[in-house]
């Protein structure tokens, strides 16, 4: 009798040794772990590209640019690393304003566009023109904004600031502190 209690301690033992083993040799590698997780980023080039965009079937924008580049991600969004052009259309499909960049980031569940290095609005209609490092375009407002400096040169001055919202279309504009003004002539020569 005491024969098969002992075998039956020692089975017991040895079948508790065993799980012991298997589960304290389950451990997984940090690194693959993650690596399963970890979201694939897609990468999508275009060259040459124009693209169109409108609203209730009239065209708003006339994009081009050299290259884009559309990152899938958890956040998607597309670069233009070498310059930007867009043409805005007003109802009558007349271009009123016209924006360049160096750089710009659009990014999508935003709908917003940060653009970058000499970067240029201009009213077509007015002749306003606006230069500044940065500038944000928000196209649900259909509104530009910054906190940068800013210039806006106009037929008759010069104006300096640092921030400023304005309309897509630079028909108005509003800069937070007006740092200067400059009298010029209509050919652009100082007063």
């Amino acid at each position: 009798m005491i024969n098969v209690l002992t075998r039956q301690r020692v089975a017991y033992l040895a079948v508790l040794l065993v799980s012991f083993l298997v589960v304290g040799s389950c451990e997984n590698d940090v690194k693959q772990v993650d690596e399963l997780f970890r979201q694939k980023i897609t990468v999508e080039d275009f060259k040459g590209v124009t693209t169109y965009m409108s609203q209730s079937g009239k065209m708003k924008a006339k994009l081009t640019a050299p290259i884009m580049t559309r990152f899938q991600a958890d956040t998607p969004y597309v670069e233009f690393p070498q310059s930007l052009h867009v043409d805005f259309y007003n109802d009558s499909s007349v271009i009123e304003s016209i924006v360049d960049a160096e750089y710009a980031r659009y990014n999508e569940s935003e709908s917003k566009v940060f653009l970058r290095d000499s970067v240029e609005v201009v009213n077509i209609l007015k002749g306003d023109t606006l230069r500044t490092d940065e500038l944000w375009w928000d196209q649900n407002t259909q509104e530009f904004y910054t906190d940068k400096p800013v210039r806006i040169y106009q037929p008759d001055k010069t104006i300096y600031g640092k921030g400023l919202k304005a309309a897509q279309n630079f028909s108005w504009y509003n800069i937070f502190n007006i740092t200067g003004v400059v009298l010029t002539s209509g050919d652009g020569i100082l007063q």
